[in-house]
């Protein structure tokens, strides 16, 4: 395994309204690449955020995200949103 691959963190979220999203799951090195492959595979679109994936990495899973991370996690939600109508577009 490559020092990227094993640096790798990932955090998958899921939200169903009018809950607050949820971490689903979390890890790094391989588990992280299992989690971003699998993302992949099921056309999810994937954002890079070093800081934001570190701190929800710290959260259990199946937890709501706490609000202090709403802000940063709706950008996120929007992002998805963005990049499944333009898939849908196409």
């Amino acid at each position: 395994m490559s020092e990227d691959a094993r640096k790798t963190l990932a955090v998958a979220l899921t939200y169903d309204a009018p809950q607050a999203p949820r971490v689903v799951a979390s890890g790094r090195g391989l588990v992280g690449q299992r989690i971003i492959e699998a993302a992949q595979a099921h056309g999810v679109p994937i954002q890079k955020n070093a800081v934001l994936a570190e701190a929800l990495s710290s959260i259990e899973l199946e937890t709501e995200i706490p609000e202090r991370l709403y802000v940063a996690v709706a950008e996120i939600l929007a992002f998805v949103l963005r990049a499944a109508e333009d898939g849908q577009r196409r």
